[in-house]
Formats: C-alpha cells, structure tokens, sequence
C-alpha cells in the first residue's frame, strides 16, 4: 500500500468516475484501475462497486477512505513540518446547528494550520440535513443536541444511518434576551414569563417536527411565533422586537457582543450538544483540532458565565 494508492482511491470516490479521476491524476485509465485492484487485493477489501454508470462506494469502502483520509492528513502535516512543503489543500467541512462556538471553532482550526491554501466549510443548516450530511459524507461531522424529549426519536434516526453521537456538554436551558428587554435584569426565567413576547425559532423545512426542533420546549403553545433561517436574522430580531429564543446559553460575546443576554430558565431538562460522525470511523486532524476548540470555547465561555 503506498500513499499514491490512497490518493487514488480518495480521488475516485469524489468523482465517482473512473475516467473523471485518471484525467484529475493525470494517470491512464488502465493503470488506475490496475493501482486500485492491486490495493483492494493487497488490503483484502472492496472498496468501489463497479457499474457501467461508473462506481459506488461500499461499506466497507467508506470505512477505509476515512482511514486513508487521515493517513494522507498526517503525512502531509509531516511533509508541512519537517520539509516545509504542502502537498495538497486542507479539506474540512462541518454541518452544525446555529451555535457561536461553532463558527468560533472553526475560525480557530483554520489559523491552527496557517496553510496558504485550503477548502474549508461550515454548514449552519436544519437538523436533518445535518444528519444527512453526515451519512453521506459531504461533511466529516456535524453538531446537534440532545435532550429528554427527542433523545429516543434522534437515536433510532442516528442508529438507522450508522452514525454515532459523542456528547461534548450537557446544558441546561437558558433564555436569550436583549440587553436592554424588559426581563433582560432577571437572575432567570419561567416559561409563562416569556409569553407575553415574540417567540424565535429556526425553520425546519418539510422536517419541522419538535424532534429536529434547534429549540428545546418547542412544543409549547405561544401566541407569537417568528421562524428565521440564520442566526444574524434571529439576533437582530430578538433586539428589534423584544423577542426571545431558548437555548443552551452559550452565548459568545465575541460575535453577539454585549446585545444579547443569557439567562436560565427555570424548567427542568438539559440539552447535550454534541457531534455526529460515521459509526466506527476514525476522524482526521482537523476534526480533532475543530472538536477541541469547541472544548476549549465552552469552557472560556462557561467562565465568563461564572465571573
């Protein structure tokens, strides 16, 4: 096995064409498919299904790119550090729902490798395009949470598409308020002391059920309800129209500034925000990097909460 075999094969399963991937590696066709047989055969697996539309990965294929992906991710940070050569662009992408931290984390994994080029991405997207995301391998992991109220729906959905959730910190619920709205000096909050206010939640799509909701309580009946997309439109909404949303409270300053304030609510439940990635599969170095700087950001953050 060698490591222009693994890029061989990595290179395939983004094209999904043999023809595409020999022009894209400048190899002939017949010697890409002999480099890829010969590895099949030497690892004892079958890695592609070959059909006349061109070729799919198995499942047993999909666990061995992602070994190969970051076998490829360390001889290149070899390669960066001890002969000062970049072999090929970073190649990251995270789906999450709408937390600070995770921007926030992202920005950190980025300048943590200071290459001078890269392909990065930061899907903040509906919860169950997250979880597709994830199973299809358009994203190497993606953030959500958990609570009492979806854990069981989540976790048949996660187990039927292979994929596991590794928690990172368990929340319990807070408010999300302007600084200067009326409740915004409360030491914390019952749900009917928010009804009188408008109600933030993020759009689900066609998959708008309270189990994908990014909001815990969701299910609560409230008079005024407005659905955004992103989280810039819900920030200025909460501040232009008294609004509130519930969350996990981990606000950060650095990007909301001092305009939103978190403050808990009084009701018992929790939220256990973590990531999503392929059962059994190994997670390359950036992903290690990203999980923890979200480790690190949580922490800062709960800090600042405490002083």
């Amino acid at each position: 096995m060698t490591l222009q075999q693994l890029k061989y094969v990595i290179t395939i399963s983004q094209t999904l064409n043999v023809t595409q991937a020999a022009a894209q590696l400048f190899v002939s066709q017949p010697n890409l498919t002999k480099a890829v047989n010969e590895l099949e055969k030497e690892m004892n697996v079958k890695i592609f299904n070959r059909t006349n539309k061109g070729v799919t990965v198995t499942r047993e294929g999909d666990v061995f790119l992602a070994y190969a992906r970051q076998v490829l991710e360390q001889a290149q940070y070899m390669e960066e550090v001890f002969k000062g050569d970049i072999v090929q662009k970073p190649v990251f992408s995270v789906s999450c729902q709408h937390y600070s931290f995770a921007v926030e984390a992202m920005i950190d994994t980025i300048n943590a490798f200071d290459a001078d080029e890269y392909n990065f991405t930061l899907r903040e997207t509906q919860t169950h395009e997250i979880i597709e995301d994830v199973k299809n391998f358009k994203s190497e992991l993606g953030i959500i949470y958990i609570s009492s109220r979806n854990e069981e729906i989540i976790t048949n959905i996660l187990k039927k598409n292979s994929l596991e959730f590794f928690e990172l910190y368990k929340a319990t619920p807070h408010v999300f308020l302007s600084s200067k709205h009326p409740l915004s000096n409360k030491e914390s909050l019952k749900i009917n002391d928010l009804m009188d206010f408008p109600y933030l939640c993020f759009e689900q799509g066609e998959y708008n059920s309270f189990y994908f909701s990014e909001e815990i309580f969701s299910t609560i009946a409230r008079p005024k309800t407005i659905m955004v997309r992103d989280r810039a439109t819900m920030t200025n909404l909460i501040i232009g129209l008294d609004g509130y949303t519930v969350c996990s409270g981990l606000n950060s300053v650095a990007l909301t500034g001092n305009n939103i304030v978190s403050i808990p609510l009084n009701e018992k439940e929790y939220m256990r925000i973590g990531y999503i990635i392929p059962k059994d599969m190994p997670i390359g170095i950036y992903a290690k990097t990203y999980i923890n700087s979200i480790l690190e950001r949580i922490d800062k953050i709960k800090s600042i909460q405490r002083s």
